[in-house]
Formats: structure tokens, sequence, C-alpha cells
């Protein structure tokens, strides 16, 4: 058995690498010649489009890991068949359930290297992408939104702990590469939703601990009015500096940037309870933290689907007919999961139940194809 396990281990690996070549090539031209469009922009120059395209790899490797596997898979099993290789490992006595348990093993080891690329290269490479392509732009991460960054978080009695005495709202024009903050407005508010502060500066900065430096700083207090004929007084004081704490970070404000699923889980996680916090909208976040979680055992589910494909003979259909039902059946997987995502959030679907249903059916359905050829 150790031997079998060895050469399906070293078959499939090679089948997978060369699909996964074959695929990251393809989509890598594809977004070249869409970075192309931009060249001469600003100082956005040939050598940046390409170092744009390259820390993109490790997105499509992270999202194709499924697919490549399934095509992969499908050439070996086919090949297998086509040799009458399986029907000499059945004649010796492999069964179904062994077979399964053989490519189960070589699966875990594209589990781990599915979530490592997720959770620690996409994530970081996808952030290097968007501030090399900002930065030879001259443009800021956040000039898409017309009235620049809005975020939200909840003022404490002690920072970050205590008890909630306010709500603040934060908007921001620009944000640079670097992470610094240009234009920035602070709305605070008490428990009644009554604005009772107003913190303006040309920018900011992050120095740790939760901790935002604010620059040239204009600090206007509306005090509490007690009835309708008090006549309000407003005191506003300009400060060179002033140091504000906060729950907003530059990772949650690198997440407003990024495709949750390019997103780390960590990163999701934290977000999505931020959002939770201040009473916001989360289900997309909860729905991407879901597919995070779950996504890389999708590469079993593919497996699954493989494995009938070494019981039909050759004249069920040639290696390149099988090759493209498996195309066809990956694309089919991606597909399904994204619009089951889509309908999720429409309809407000439990996240666990719209991130791990898809897989579900499709395991469905491996395991009826695998019944049906043992049958026949």
């Amino acid at each position: 058995m150790k031997i079998l396990q060895r050469y399906f281990a070293r078959e499939i690996f090679r089948a997978v690498l060369f699909v996964m070549l074959a695929l990251l090539c393809l989509f890598s031209f594809f977004d070249l010649l869409i970075e192309l469009q931009s060249l001469n922009q600003g100082n956005y120059r040939l050598s940046n489009a390409l170092q744009y395209v390259l820390l993109g790899m490790p997105g499509y490797l992270y999202e194709f890991m499924p697919i490549a596997v399934l095509i992969g898979s499908i050439y070996v099993m086919a090949q297998f068949a086509s040799n009458s290789e399986f029907t000499i490992m059945r004649a010796a006595g492999l069964s179904s359930t062994q077979a399964g348990w053989l490519l189960i093993k070589i699966g875990l080891g594209f589990i781990v290297i599915t979530f490592l690329f997720g959770e620690l290269l996409a994530p970081v490479a996808t952030r290097q992408a968007k501030k090399i392509k900002a930065a030879a732009l001259g443009t800021s991460l956040s000039q898409e939104f017309r009235t620049g960054l809005w975020t939200k978080d909840l003022i404490r009695e002690n920072g970050l702990t205590g008890k909630v005495v306010g709500t603040r709202i934060l908007n921001v024009k620009e944000v640079t590469p670097n992470r610094q903050l240009v234009g920035v407005k602070l709305f605070e508010f008490d428990d009644d939703f009554n604005m009772n502060r107003e913190i303006v500066a040309q920018h900011g900065e992050y120095v740790g601990k939760n901790v935002w430096r604010l620059f040239e700083v204009t600090d206007t207090t509306f005090p509490k009015t007690l009835s309708s004929t008090e006549v309000l007084t407003v005191h506003s004081e300009k400060m060179p500096t002033k140091e504000i704490i906060s729950e907003v970070t530059p990772n949650i404000l690198s997440v407003l940037f990024l495709d949750p699923d390019r997103m780390s889980t960590l990163d999701l996680a934290a977000f999505t309870r931020h959002l939770a916090e201040n009473k916001q909208d989360n289900e997309r976040y909860e729905i991407a933290l879901w597919k995070k979680i779950t996504y890389p055992f999708a590469v079993l589910v593919m497996m699954a689907l493989a494995l009938p494909f070494a019981y039909l003979h050759a004249r069920s259909g040639g290696v390149s007919f099988k090759i493209f039902t498996g195309i066809m059946i990956g694309m089919g997987f991606y597909l399904f999961n994204s619009l089951f995502s889509h309908l999720g959030l429409l309809n407000t679907w439990p996240a666990p139940v719209t991130a791990i249903v898809p897989s579900l059916v499709f395991l469905g359905l491996a395991l009826m194809g695998l019944r049906y050829v043992e049958r026949h």
C-alpha cells in the first residue's frame, strides 16, 4: 500500500502542478493585458505592471487550487484506466475505500498548501500589489470613493476598555500607500446620538497600540442642550497635534480595500467582530469568513469527484474527453460556489450553510458517480 501511496502522490502532484502553471499563466496574461491600459499614467511602467501581476499569483493559486486538483486527479485516474493500471490494482485487492483513503491522504497535502497561500501569502501579496500600483499612479487607496472612506467605532471610558459612552464616525479623504491618513474628520456622538464633538485634521499617522496622532487639528465641542431656549456655546480649539485612541487600526482600514476572498481568516474575523460591535451589516464578511475556513477542504471533494473516472474504460471516452469533463465540473463548482454566496447574502441565509452547501452538493455528486461506476 505504501508503494501505491507514493505512486499516486507522485503522479497527482505532477499533474496538478502542470495544470496550476497553465492556469496561472493564462490568468496572469489576461491581467497583464488589462494593466497595459494603465501604462504611462503617472509613473506606472511595464516593470510596475509585471510586479502587480506577479503579486496577484498567490491569490490565483489559492482560488484555483481545487480546480487544478480536480483536473490533475482526473487526468491521472483516466490514465490509470486507459492503461488498465487501475484494473490491475483492483485485481490485486485495492478496494474503493482504500483508493479513497489514498486520495484523502494526498488531498491533506494540498489542503496545507491551499491554507498557507490563502492565509499567509495571498493577503500580503495583494496589499503590496495595491500599494505598488497606487504609488506608481500617484493615487491614494480611497480615491475611488467620492466622499472618501467612512468607518465607525465605539468610544469607551478607558480608551479600549470600560463602558461604551458614545460613537465615533471617521471620514478620511485619502489613505496613502504607506497607510497615512489625509483629510481626517471625526464626528463623536453621545449615547443619545447627539453630536458633541468634531475633530478635523490635515493628516494623521498610526503610532501603535490603537493610537492615531493627528496633525494641524481643529477640535470643536458642542455642549448638550437642556432646553429649547438655551443658547449653544460652541468651543473650538486649534492645536498642532492630538492623539486619539480608536479601535480602528491600519489593518482594519486595509480590509476595506481588499476583496474579502483575498483576506486572511484572522483579518476577516477581526473585521466581522468590529462590524458586529458597531451594529453594522457584516453578512458579506461573515460569509467570506466561513468560505475561507471551509474552502481548503473543497480539495477533498474535488478528489472524490475524480475517483469515479478511474473506473471508466477507454470505450467511455478518451483521456482528453475526461479532462474536458473535469474542466466543466471544476468551472461548475467555481460558478455554483460564487452564485450560492450571492444568493445567501441576498436571502440572509446562515453564513455556515452558505459556505458549506456547495461542497456538500458536489460531494453528493461524487458519491453518486462512484456508486454508479461500481455497479456498471
